[in-house]
């Protein structure tokens, strides 16, 4: 096994960086109000983004950053615990599951109410019911450009592969879903194919996040930002581009350990500020509560400033490493990328550490020598894994291999990326460098949003593509399924989710399945190590680095739990004076 970095809290003090602001919204002690167990109601949580969202709507919700708002708006069936990241009762009650191991059989909770909003008669949110949950499940069956959820139940729910056929062109399909059954008004019953260990954790998934049908009529493709679920918080505003504030929803079905009635915050300020030095400049003057991700070239005298004055404890900085990996997506189709031995070529060719190290100033867990699954599952052994590591020779061999010695006949290629920050802009300067360098290649720079980005990868218009995977559920298996060759459509007209370098291998597919199909987790990673090989073999991706992350907290917020995979769900969060 590669060495994990042991997750380090570290209480710091940095001279320029204030305690406890009062930004604009009151975080004080003057606007909070006293709830059982010396916690706190009241307060608005103030964080940043740094790109802005692509859509809250739960069937097209791909991104990190549309993901972390919506948690708080909507729930599905099921919810990860921000502690453990286990799959736990959320709109469910309760549920049974029978000897076969593929019939789940659903209580919904009582009482359970929609937010308010303008899509319902009078303006007041209705009570949740098990035909909610069957309206939103069929919908994940449905073809449609604003659905890329169908993988969660695609080859497990009985009867859904047959009705997402027949509903293509827009056609409605004669049945329903065999495997969705209404039992009564709080009981739904869900029949898979074959059972399936980590069925809970996809309805955990924002692709199976429940929200009224009355909301889909009522507002279309609009759903993008205009949120409606049963969450903590509902969607009060949003600034395009800017911010987003969340409120308190008063109807919210939980209580915490103490007997308080869940939210215990006011709302939450979600702004979208690009540059990391302007966030944190925003964090020392108080008009930020929690910043994610330092700048990296900052990184070292934080820490300095940090050893000059260790009582005077400001904030919190928390070092973890993260259920994320960052690589440079191939258009393994079509194009110059078609051909494995110029993917090999750049592979070799990169000095990842030197990025680690120069670029990141070591905020990475490791460099990617290996596949393209994070060194943080237990049991699962990337060291198993061969990568590439850095070989100038073994580079300019293959370049050679593939027909382009000393890179001649190739024309300038295009790495497309969103900046987040300067960060990936730094990485991609680098990676640019080096190709010039080891390979003699000449490559430029391609900027736009993260919802350009995904959709120019969704519709294959890239040959080198920066991309990131932020884990939505805790399996490796959720980084194998990124590659999964059943997920690439025939046409190449066709949106290709969440596949964006179409790669497809048989021998992939094949170990890939049997992992799925395997009675313990053992016998499922040895299948998972044997694809993940074969992903490598075929240099379907140019993995970079797995990640880490350091967050800066104030002090005073408290319940706000930090873990491998950044979900968010602040529903506990509250102040202290």
């Amino acid at each position: 096994m590669i060495p994990m970095k042991k997750i380090a809290v570290f209480l710091i003090a940095i001279a320029t960086i204030t305690s406890c602001g009062n930004g604009t919204d009151k975080t004080g002690s003057e606007s909070l109000k006293e709830a059982k167990g010396g916690k706190k109601y009241g307060g608005v949580l103030k964080v940043n983004q740094n790109e802005y969202i692509k859509s809250l709507y739960p069937l097209n919700i791909i991104d990190v950053y549309s993901y972390r708002v919506s948690t708080q708006v909507y729930e599905g069936l099921f919810k990860f615990n921000p502690q453990d990241l286990m799959p736990t009762e959320a709109l469910a009650e309760s549920y049974t599951l029978d000897e076969t191991k593929t019939i789940y059989t659903i209580k919904l909770r009582k009482g359970v109410r929609f937010h308010d909003a303008d899509c319902f008669e009078g303006g007041k949110g209705r009570e949740v019911t098990a035909e909610d949950i069957k309206f939103c499940f069929t919908q994940v069956c449905i073809q449609n450009k604003n659905n890329q959820g169908f993988t969660i139940f695609q080859g497990l729910l009985k009867g859904a592969d047959e009705y997402y056929a027949a509903s293509a062109n827009g056609n409605k399909p004669s049945k329903e879903i065999e495997g969705i059954k209404v039992v009564d008004s709080h009981t739904i019953q869900l029949e898979l194919v074959k059972p399936y260990t980590l069925f809970t954790s996809n309805l955990a998934r924002p692709f199976a996040f429940i929200y009224p049908k009355e909301a889909l009529a009522k507002y279309g493709e609009d759903m993008r930002i205009k949120a409606v679920g049963t969450g903590p918080f509902y969607l009060a505003k949003v600034d395009e581009g800017s911010t987003i504030l969340l409120k308190r929803n008063a109807n919210y079905y939980r209580q915490d350990d103490k007997g308080n009635q869940l939210p215990l915050l006011e709302g939450i300020k979600i702004s979208f500020i690009k540059e990391k030095k302007t966030e944190l400049l925003e964090f020392e003057k108080g008009g930020l509560d929690m910043v994610v991700r330092l700048p990296s070239e900052d990184i070292i005298e934080i820490f300095n400033r940090a050893k000059q004055d260790s009582t005077n404890k400001k904030f919190e900085l928390e070092r973890s490493p993260e259920m994320t990996t960052q690589y440079l997506n191939f258009m393994t189709q079509k194009g110059l990328f078609k051909n494995k031995d110029l993917r090999k070529a750049f592979s070799f060719a990169i000095n990842r550490q030197e990025i680690l190290d120069a670029v990141l100033n070591g905020e990475g867990e490791a460099a990617g020598d290996h596949g393209i699954t994070p060194p943080v599952f237990n049991k699962y052994d990337i060291a198993r894994i061969k990568g590439y590591e850095y070989n100038v020779d073994s580079a300019l061999y293959y370049l050679k291999k593939a027909g382009f010695e000393g890179g001649k006949g190739l024309p300038t290629i295009q790495l497309h990326i969103s900046p987040e920050g300067e960060r990936h802009i730094n990485v991609a300067q680098a990676v640019i460098r080096q190709l010039k360098e080891n390979l003699n290649i000449e490559v430029s720079i391609n900027q736009q949003p993260v919802a350009q980005l995904i959709d120019r990868g969704l519709t294959g218009d890239f040959e080198f593509m920066r991309m990131a995977y932020y884990a939505d559920y805790p399996s490796p298996e959720n980084f194998l399924w990124l590659f999964w060759g059943k997920n690439v459509p025939e046409s190449e007209k066709d949106k290709s989710y969440p596949n964006m370098p179409r790669f497809k291998n048989v021998r992939y597919d094949e170990y890939y399945e049997k992992g799925l199909q395997a009675s313990t987790v053992d016998e499922a990673y040895e299948y998972f190590s044997k694809a993940e090989q074969v992903l490598m073999d075929e240099a379907a991706v140019l993995v970079l680095w797995y990640d880490e992350v350091y967050r800066i907290i104030k002090p005073n917020v408290k319940d706000c739990p930090n873990n491998p995979m950044q979900y968010w769900d602040f529903s506990k969060t509250y102040f202290s004076k």
